[in-house]
């Protein structure tokens, strides 16, 4: 009988059982039945080895063949990831749509880097330079944005023998090493297994902020590079709208962008707005920096879980070669479903709602893959994986165990509020529920390097709004008008707060995205006309003069200065200052 060959005894819906696999291992990847389909082992109890496929396993019967590979699931890591969206096992979806027609045919398969693309390879090292683990070679420029790093693999090093400036496709040679197990080639493409974490020289802490243009993100709730984020949210609060404003803004230099589960469209709207709109640092398209894994809610549910280390294993690899990036899941509560079903069919012994019990480590198992580190190689260059994850609860439950998992293994907390999206305030992250574990490194941060005014603005922001927040049931009953004035100037500053600062118009190129100078000029201004009238009122100005004058107009207006013209917001401030004197005198 040929070890490399089973068949299949049972068929439950993705997940199939075999028998005859002898010798396979934990997560070793199948080929399932006359089709072909793709397949990973998840359980082995005896001689049956439990498989989820990847694919619909319609048709698949007891008696058909599966095929072992004898090799886990892995990507392919070389030119031409960048640009490139691909399905959760890696196919490039380009390619197969070429191919075999717009939907996916069972079984297909095309390499994920394309061979038939030619790179020009530029060697740093030289002959008998000795190189190590994750040493730099030499590099491809693999698009406007990116220059591509062609690194020493793990656990791999030795003397280099021949190295030279080469034109070809990946799986060209590009240099040969003398090690230790003798003399191997080098091209530009590895193989990686997706479950299994790149090695690093060491994990640091974070300590820089990911500038993402979002106000209330960057001077409320901050993240920084390296750090971890949940976006939960009911549906239509803006979950997907916000990672979409994420992966165009933040200052990462390559985003990994994963739809796990989510409807096709979201994904389309990806693929159409993203070479159209230019990256803010360089003016390029944003795809020139993006590499997209989709797996949409029409697709196979097991899938789910591919796509999501596909993403990581991706993520991490730019990592290596000194690059910061951005990973934005969306949404790992469509991945959580995946596992209770997979759970379900296995008979497990279910935990909370039905989830498996492993659910929370499977969870921290993906997010502890983010952080900032010290990358393999002699030059000590440093690395980081920022995961922003969305979570889709029912109902916006958020004390659903999928919710819950997440918040037990991230930093930063972003909650939507359906009722603030609904009144299209965008971002509608409630700012009394949301907070960051990396404010206090963020505000010495840009205390130090921006302006020292920075953290302390910020928490008189914040002390404005939790003040209106209490006195908002208090207006309810009694009405504004009976509040003393102190309360009444107090909530007319919040308002400008929510209305003139938090709130974005995402579709205009002036808002959409704004530096930390325009940030802090306009909180500023906003603070500085709360500190004005409260001490004019004291000197005798009466309040509905203070309240409802032009000025406030401008203030409104203040977003839409552009970037260009910031010192337009010094001749501003002392233009409230002269306006707020003369309604005193």
């Amino acid at each position: 009988m040929n070890e490399n060959r089973g068949e299949v005894v049972k068929v439950s819906g993705p997940l199939v059982i075999a028998r005859g696999l002898t010798g396979a291992r934990m997560f070793e990847m199948v080929r399932v039945g006359e089709a072909n389909l793709f397949g990973e082992i998840i359980e082995i109890k005896g001689n049956d080895y439990s498989i989820q496929v990847y694919e619909e396993t319609e048709g698949i019967g007891p008696g058909q063949p599966v095929i072992r590979t004898g090799e886990p699931l892995s990507v392919e890591l070389g030119p031409g990831l960048i640009k490139s969206i691909y399905d959760g096992v890696q196919r490039p979806l380009d390619a197969l749509a070429r191919d075999f027609g717009e939907y996916i045919v069972r079984g297909a398969e095309r390499p994920a880097l394309d061979r038939s693309k030619k790179w020009n390879f530029i060697p740093v090292a030289k002959v008998g330079d000795r190189v190590e683990q994750g040493d730099i070679l030499g590099t491809v420029q693999e698009s406007a944005l990116v220059v591509h790093k062609i690194m020493m693999p793990p656990g791999k090093s030795g003397i280099i023998k021949k190295i030279e400036t080469v034109t070809g496709n990946v799986d060209t040679e590009v240099a040969v090493i003398e090690g230790q197990e003798g003399i191997f080639g080098i091209t530009m493409v590895q193989r990686w297994p997706v479950r299994e974490s790149r090695p690093v020289k060491r994990k640091v802490m974070p300590t820089e902020p990911m500038i993402t243009g979002q106000r209330v993100i960057d001077m409320l709730f901050p993240i920084a590079k390296g750090g971890t984020a949940c976006v939960p949210g009911p549906f239509g609060s803006g979950k997907t709208v916000v990672q979409h404003q994420l992966a165009k803004w933040a200052d990462a230099q390559i985003v990994i962008y994963v739809g796990c589960g989510e409807r096709g469209n979201e994904m389309t709207d990806v693929l159409m707005e993203f070479p159209h709109l230019k990256d803010p640092a360089s003016g390029e398209p944003l795809m020139e920096r993006t590499v997209l894994v989709a797996n949409t809610s029409n697709m196979p549910v097991a899938a789910r879980e591919a796509s999501v280390f596909t993403g990581i294993a991706i993520a991490e690899y730019f990592r290596d070669m000194g690059y910061s990036v951005a990973l934005m899941a969306d949404s790992t509560s469509r991945w959580a479903e995946a596992m209770r079903e997979i759970s379900g069919r296995l008979e497990e012994m279910p935990g909370e709602e039905g989830y498996p019990a492993y659910l929370g480590s499977r969870i921290a198992n993906f997010y502890e893959r983010a952080g900032s580190v010290i990358c393999l190689g002699s030059d000590d260059r440093s690395g980081a994986i920022t995961v922003i994850g969305a979570v889709s609860p029912p109902g916006g439950d958020f004390s659903e165990p999928v919710v819950q998992a997440t918040l037990r293994v991230v930093k930063v907390f972003w909650g939507l509020d359906d009722k603030l999206a609904f009144s299209r305030h965008f971002p509608a992250v409630n700012w009394l529920t949301s907070y960051s574990l990396y404010q206090d490194m963020v505000d010495e941060c840009s205390d130090c390097k921006f302006d020292a005014q920075w953290s302390i603005n910020r928490k008189r922001a914040m002390d404005i709004l939790q003040r209106e927040s209490e006195l908002e049931e208090l207006v309810r009953l009694v009405g504004i008008d009976a509040l003393p004035h102190e309360d009444r100037l107090l909530m007319q500053a919040a308002k400008m707060i929510r209305e003139d600062f938090l709130h974005q118009n995402a579709f205009d190129e002036r808002d959409a995205c704004t530096s930390l100078d325009k940030q802090f000029s306009l909180l500023k201004l906003i603070l500085h006309y709360f500190d004005k009238v409260n001490s004019s009122y004291s000197d005798g100005a009466t309040l509905e003069s203070l309240t409802s004058n032009d000025v406030l107009n401008d203030i409104a207006r203040a977003k839409l200065i552009s970037e260009e013209a910031l010192d337009q917001f010094e001749a501003l401030e002392q233009k409230i200052t002269n306006t707020i004197c003369a309604i005193t005198w």
